[in-house]
Formats: structure tokens, C-alpha cells, sequence
């Protein structure tokens, strides 16, 4: 593929701005008769800016609730761009994954720059699957006093990902979701999809569930030009090494999430469901909470920014949960729905 002239922190700002608000578009669409989702723009005392886009049903208490019940419950699309500086251990950690890093930095303050796109979406419905995704750029230059952003570029890389969070399991959603992310993955090497889908669910676990949270999808980080320790074998030779191919496959899973996603929600959204399955779902998403406060690496690392917008942060948790002591739900294996689930958390499952 042929570089852009342009670098690298623009074309990801001008694609992470034009997603969001295709994405926000498509689910407006999907239900016109509920609020609009709340546009947000904010900027960041450090550097940067952001915009945060929300949709939650309003309380009855406020007199704003709809006439009709939304398809969401609560969802957040947002994007951030942001840049700073990193203090000398953030750079002395990074440097283990990082061998473009030199050494003689060790010590140093060095400017980084940021930009992604991360969004959580809750339905209503508890047949209708919670959907997480997440796509970022980093990079790091050389001091360059009194010129942001003007240094010479000394590391750089992608991460990012999307995985499904059902409370009730329908193969059909599965292995259209998994099939959708597969099919935008091997256009740009046949490692990438069982790589990442292998990392999704090592990554999304519970420890003290001994559970997954979902059913996955696709997870990666530190993806750049350097050798990656996911690839074993000749694998490495099997996936995109340039900037500009890795940004092409970055771009092709970021535009897969609403073909992966929307359709499931359609088929679902307009079931007829019960107080039983309510609770259900509202017991499966205190595990999502947990592992988000818990596990989450983006939480945790949101929450120790100094300066950190937490209400975008925390965008990420349900409008309600629940958790029960010593619950009699999901115990009984293949003989409820409920119990179907947890064999598959339990023991992730090759879709495609």
C-alpha cells in the first residue's frame, strides 16, 4: 500500500471522528422515536480534546422519558485526542515492548500523543447481547522543546479489538459476529483473526469467576512494525507490518462493528421477554462491572490519569446490575438456557 504524506495522528483523528458519528447515525436510525444521543465535546487541561456521545433512557422522575421503550438502555460512543508528556517510568516500561525506544532516553520525560475510539453498548432487551469495541493509536517522539507534536517519531503502535456479551446465547449471533470480524481480518493476513480471537479470550476472564465475560471476538495491542511475541513461527510474516497496512486493517475491523453488531440487535430488540430473564441479564452484567473495575487495563489506566475525565471512563458500566447471594441461577448446566451460557464462559468455543 502507498504511504500518505500525511502523518500518521491525522489520518487516525480524521477516521476515529468520522466512525463515531457514523455509528452514532446508524443506531438513531435504528430506533427514531428515542432521544437523540447526547454530543459531548469536552477539551483536556494537558492537551487535547474529545467528544463523548451518551444515550441513557431518562428517569420518569424527570418527566423526559419516551413514550415507547428504546431499543438502548444505556450506550457511549466516544473518542479522545490527546497529548502530553509521559514521566521516566512510564518510558522505561514501554521500552520493553518497545526496542525503538533507545536506551540513552532512559530517565527522560518524553512526548507522547494518543487517539481512539471506544464505545459500550447496553441494550434494553435481555435477548438482545451487550457490545464492547475499541480502537487506538500511540506514539511516542523525541523532545522537541516548545513544538508539540514536531519531534521525530520514535515509536508507535495499534491495539484495540470488539467482543459480545450475551445474556442469552443464539448460535446464529455468534458465528454471524465472529464470521464478520474474520472476514474483515483476512483480507490483510489469514494470522490475524485466530491470533486475536485466541487473545480476546485470554484477555476478557474473570479469574474469580473462573468464567469469560462474553463470548469474544477480537483483541491486540502493541501491533507495529517490530516483531509481535502473539505470532509464533512464521505467523509474524503472515499479517501487516507497515504503518500504513496496519492502519488499512484497523480500518477494516473499526468499519466491521456495525455489520457484526446491528443485525443481531435487529433480531433481537423486539423479542418478548420476562421478569425471570430480566434478572438474568441484570445478574450477568454485575460480572461485566466486575471484570471492568476489577481486570480492565483501559479502566485502570483511565482512572490513574491525572486529569482523567472519569465520566467518560466510566461510560462503560450498565445503567443497572445486580448480584445475589449465592444465586440458584446458571448452576444447572444444559438444563436451562441460563446454565447453556455459562458452559460456553466457561469453555470459549471456536465460532467460524
Amino acid at each position: 500500500m502507498a504511504s500518505s504524506s500525511r502523518p500518521m495522528r491525522d489520518q487516525v483523528e480524521e477516521y476515529i471522528c468520522n466512525l463515531q458519528e457514523n455509528i452514532v447515525s446508524d443506531f438513531e436510525k435504528l430506533d427514531p422515536n428515542a432521544p437523540m444521543f447526547k454530543r459531548d465535546s469536552w477539551t483536556r487541561p494537558q492537551g487535547g480534546r474529545g467528544v463523548s456521545c451518551l444515550f441513557a433512557v431518562p428517569h420518569p422522575s424527570t418527566g423526559l422519558a419516551p413514550q415507547h421503550e428504546c431499543v438502548l438502555e444505556k450506550a457511549g460512543v466516544n473518542i479522545s485526542i490527546v497529548h502530553g508528556t509521559l514521566p521516566p517510568a512510564a518510558v522505561k516500561q514501554m521500552r520493553a515492548d518497545h526496542s525503538s525506544i533507545p536506551s540513552e532516553l532512559d530517565g527522560k520525560s518524553l512526548p507522547f500523543f494518543a487517539a481512539g475510539i471506544s464505545l459500550v453498548i447496553h441494550p434494553q432487551n435481555p435477548h438482545a447481547p451487550t457490545v464492547h469495541a475499541n480502537y487506538r493509536y500511540f506514539e511516542i517522539t523525541e523532545p522537541n522543546e516548545g513544538q508539540e507534536g514536531k519531534g521525530k517519531v520514535i515509536a508507535w503502535w495499534f491495539g484495540g479489538g470488539s467482543d459480545l456479551t450475551p445474556s442469552y446465547l443464539y448460535e446464529e449471533d455468534a458465528v454471524h459476529f465472529h464470521k464478520t470480524l474474520k472476514d474483515a481480518c483476512d483480507v490483510h493476513g489469514a494470522a490475524l483473526y485466530p491470533t486475536f480471537k485466541k487473545w480476546c479470550d485470554e484477555y476478557f476472564y474473570i479469574p474469580h469467576r473462573q468464567e469469560s465475560r462474553g463470548i469474544g471476538g477480537l483483541f491486540f495491542d502493541d501491533l507495529s512494525e517490530e516483531p509481535h511475541k502473539r505470532f509464533v513461527g512464521d505467523a509474524n510474516a503472515q499479517r501487516p507490518h507497515s504503518q500504513e497496512d496496519i492502519f488499512a486493517f484497523v480500518k477494516s475491523v473499526g468499519d466491521a462493528f456495525v455489520p457484526s453488531y446491528l443485525p443481531i440487535l435487529e433480531r433481537r430488540v423486539h423479542m418478548p421477554s420476562t421478569e425471570h430473564e430480566r434478572r438474568w441479564q441484570l445478574l450477568r452484567r454485575g460480572r461485566y462491572v466486575e471484570f471492568n473495575l476489577v481486570y480492565d487495563r483501559g479502566t485502570k489506566f483511565g482512572l490513574m490519569t491525572p486529569g482523567a475525565r472519569i465520566e467518560s471512563v466510566l461510560m462503560s458500566l450498565p445503567e443497572t446490575a445486580r448480584w445475589e447471594y449465592m444465586s440458584d441461577m446458571g448452576g444447572d448446566g444444559e438444563e436451562s438456557p441460563e446454565g447453556r451460557v455459562i458452559l460456553v464462559l466457561k469453555n470459549p468455543r471456536e465460532w467460524v
